[in-house]
């Protein structure tokens, strides 16, 4: 894919799961990465694990520190001179009744799913208009498009990064700025044992749907060529993505469908 070659990309979450593998995937061109999560010794493990490392930067963050975002943006433009694809795949989940689920909860996950994006987009956005060229590839969910029980504030935080983010690619269009909505459906990670429950609490087991989910590898693979597409949306899964469509067409049908499906 040689729309990759000396593009700079930066990607969030990309200790585990998606991010890593989008990583180790994208190694394989003529780019740079920036690789972005908490645990900077992780970081330092993928890095090792692409394809020219010495190609591959770390640089380690919480997501909850805003305050932090336009000085990050500086050590991130300064790498390796530029940004051009900023990656936004950090995030956490939830498996809890929204009758129990204390506010704090909920809070963080629109903090860390939503705002964090949101403010580091804000970040980095001057820095893409200064080039006349950048574009935000957008980690959300089949989530993001329609509801599952269990997982109310996590849906929540999805569906408003389509209508930030669909809003920030309406104002900036003649800046050249494009946006790329990337919605997974079950891929098989840590993101179910990592999820939040109703006291904040990790759930520490993984899902059956999710266990049965797609590879890492493979997602990694498919959400490469929708980026180098220009999608302006796309879903990635098996055959959970028909819910997309059955959430346009009947949002009854689909409260019917994922109701039946009793899932937790």
């Amino acid at each position: 894919m040689a729309f990759y070659n000396n593009k700079t990309i930066w990607v969030t979450g990309a200790s585990s799961g998606i991010g890593k593998a989008l990583a180790v995937f994208l190694s394989r061109y003529d780019c740079k990465l920036i690789l972005s999560a908490r645990r900077e010794e992780v970081l330092n493990e993928v890095r090792l694990e692409c394809n020219n490392p010495e190609r591959v930067a770390v640089l380690a963050f919480d997501l909850k520190d805003y305050n932090l975002f336009p000085g990050l943006v500086k050590q991130a433009t300064d790498m390796f001179g530029s940004v051009d694809i900023m990656i936004l795949n950090g995030g956490i989940s939830q498996r809890s009744a929204l009758i129990d689920t204390d506010i704090e909860v909920d809070k963080q996950l629109m903090e860390i799913d939503y705002l964090s994006n949101v403010a580091l987009s804000k970040a980095l956005l001057p820095h893409f208009i200064q080039n006349k060229y950048g574009h935000f590839v957008v980690v959300t969910s089949l989530m993001g498009k329609f509801s599952s029980p269990f997982r109310s504030s996590y849906c929540g935080a999805k569906h408003a990064l389509h209508g930030f983010f669909n809003a920030l690619r309406l104002e900036h269009y003649r800046d050249n700025v494009k946006v790329t909505l990337v919605g997974p459906g079950f891929v098989n990670t840590n993101i179910a044992r990592n999820a939040l429950t109703e006291d904040g609490s990790l759930q520490g087991h993984q899902d059956k749907k999710t266990e049965q989910g797609m590879s890492p590898e493979l997602f990694a693979k498919k959400m490469a060529r929708a980026i180098r597409k220009g999608k302006f949306e796309v879903y990635i899964g098996g055959f959970e993505k028909i819910g997309v469509l059955v959430s346009r067409l009947s949002p009854k049908l689909i409260h019917t469908m994922v109701k039946n499906m009793q899932v937790r």
